[in-house]
């Protein structure tokens, strides 16, 4: 199957299990009218596994994203997230190895397999350089870059390991994306890592955190915009 197109630059917002349900809701239909403003960007928005479908029913532009998948087939597999099921409740995209949902390197190129027979993006996450160079040999749609230790701390990766890793996956394979998302907190944030060259960013605690979640989330995203789009 055919997956859909990534334009860039691309925000995700992966609220993790800090929301779901009407809450979660209420930003990913905002999310969605940032993507119907911003035609030229992708947005992502992940959901625990149950309000996958609610929210793709609800959504029509960003590109609603599983936060992990199994690399099986139908049939054996209880307790495993079956890529099927996660295609048919409207996902299109998933995580791979985050932090918190580690995977081995043969349950990694079964999911990605698994992923490419759907038409599921896959976003990988790596947590150095010398892991995202190897990864990026298994041909994910988009590698995140992202230090275990920065992760949800406020502080976001040097410069010195953004043009690191990014000149490092683009030496194995040019056609991975490249997301950069450690520490994100502010807009500022965002602007910054896109000007250093990711082609995407995203944020988790900078948005559910926030005195106001739905403001941060479409500043964020102008601010993704706005830093791909001004010289």
């Amino acid at each position: 199957m055919n997956k859909l197109n990534i334009k860039r630059p691309f925000f995700m917002f992966n609220p993790k299990s800090y929301l779901y349900g009407k809450e979660l809701l209420e930003l990913a239909i905002e999310a969605d009218k940032q993507a119907e403003k911003y035609p030229e960007m992708s947005i992502f928005v992940t959901a625990p596994f149950a309000d996958i479908e609610m929210i793709s029913k609800s959504t029509h532009n960003i590109i609603v994203t599983s936060q992990h998948m199994d690399g099986i087939i139908p049939g054996r597999g209880m307790g495993h997230i079956l890529p099927e099921s996660l295609y048919n409740a409207g996902a299109r995209a998933t995580f791979l190895n985050h932090a918190e949902q580690p995977l081995k390197l043969n349950e990694i190129i079964s999911s990605i397999q698994r992923a490419n027979d759907l038409g599921i993006i896959t976003v990988l996450c790596a947590d150095s350089i010398v892991e995202a160079k190897a990864l990026a040999m298994l041909k994910p749609d988009i590698i995140l870059c992202e230090p275990t230790e920065l992760i949800g701390t406020g502080k976001t990766s040097n410069a010195s390991y953004v043009e690191k890793t990014n000149s490092a996956i683009r030496e194995v394979d040019k056609n991975i994306l490249i997301m950069q998302a450690a520490g994100i907190s502010t807009p500022e944030d965002v602007y910054n890592i896109i000007k250093m060259k990711a082609d995407g960013t995203g944020c988790t605690s900078g948005i559910t955190n926030a005195v106001n979640p739905k403001e941060m989330l479409v500043n964020m995203i102008e601010a993704a915009y706005e830093a791909f789009n001004n010289d």
